[in-house]
């Protein structure tokens, strides 16, 4: 607050010396109100249970076409397999592919034991491979795909070529249930406590007035978040980035989305399902590619949520899983 009308006589030494320290407890105050607290949360009550699924085949549809909404045809890699060249950290829409799934793929049977794949195995989980040549690898949870529930699994750079499509790789999976603490309003999902340690140390943390602020590379409007709209959870898959917009993907920068981004949907509660909500916030993952398919797009799964807005996303180039667990 600033004074008004108030004179203090003193010689021009006792006057910087006031100035200086009223400039270093102005400082000091400043400080103390960005001083943030980490999220604590229900860490002991958390159930670690372990999950199985196989490295999935490529999938095509018959015939084998992406439709754009301009009417071109292509067809082009997509779902599933063993991806050598599209990683945590690389780009998610330079890419002659569609909805295409970074790293490793798996999947299981479908229905409930899929579902427990993919609700289960959160973001951070470790991953190890359980039969082939490559047993024994360990791997960590990066992403989730809805619709055909695919959960994708980045390993080391030299574990790759010793992959075959069907190898069984099994998840220490943990997370689900967890709970803020020390404050209200943000709901936590896909989350392991590995990524929640992670970005507490590179800068995550509750704001003295209970705002979680949390770094991110990119901030997304609502409005274009197309594909997986509706549903009634967030707990498994993922919901896409449009990019049809020319002007909205080069305001936002969208075009430089890697996967493993931890990116901001502006307007967006994800608490129970994904709607639109003015003020509300929803920060998650980029876990697969773009698309050319109308209402489709790099996907992103929910990590954190809030209806009243109480996450504020500040910008950080390195937010990516890549960095935060130390992937590539």
């Amino acid at each position: 607050m600033p004074f008004q009308g108030l004179r203090i006589a003193v010689s021009r030494p006792a006057f910087v010396g006031v100035a200086l320290a009223l400039a270093l407890a102005l400082t000091q105050a400043a400080s103390a109100q960005e001083r943030l607290v980490p999220l604590e949360v229900n860490r002991d009550q958390l159930v670690e249970m372990a999950v199985l699924g196989a490295i999935a085949a490529p999938r095509q549809a018959s015939p084998p076409y992406r439709i754009a909404p301009d009417g071109t045809v292509k067809t082009l890699p997509g779902t599933g397999s063993i991806t050598y060249n599209y990683r945590v950290g690389d780009p998610a829409t330079q890419m002659a592919g569609d909805h295409v799934e970074p790293a490793v793929s798996i999947n299981t049977t479908p229905g409930g034991e899929q579902l427990g794949l993919s609700v289960l195995s959160t973001i951070g989980s470790l991953a190890r491979v359980v039969s082939g040549e490559a047993r024994g690898a360990v791997g960590t949870i990066i992403g989730k795909h809805g619709g055909i529930e695919n959960v994708m699994v980045e390993f080391p750079d030299d574990v790759y070529d010793m992959l075959v499509i069907g190898d069984r790789i099994q998840v220490r999976a943990i997370g689900v249930g967890m709970e803020a603490t020390n404050m209200e309003g943000v709901a936590i999902r896909n989350m392991s406590p590995r990524l929640l340690d992670a970005l507490t140390a590179a800068g995550m943390g509750v704001t003295p007035d209970g705002v979680l602020r949390v770094p991110v590379t990119h901030t997304i409007p609502a409005k274009i978040m197309g594909s997986g709209l509706g549903r009634s959870t967030v707990s498994h898959g993922d919901y896409d980035i449009q990019m049809f917009d020319r002007g909205v993907v080069e305001r936002y920068g969208l075009d430089t989305l890697r996967f493993g981004d931890i990116v901001a949907i502006l307007d967006a509660d994800n608490t129970h399902g994904r709607i639109y909500l003015e003020g509300a916030v929803s920060i998650g993952v980029v876990a697969h590619g773009t698309s050319r398919v109308a209402g489709h797009g790099p996907g992103f799964t929910t990590l954190l949520t809030s209806a009243t807005g109480k996450i504020e996303p500040v910008m950080d180039p390195d937010a990516n899983l890549a960095t935060l667990l130390n992937l590539r």
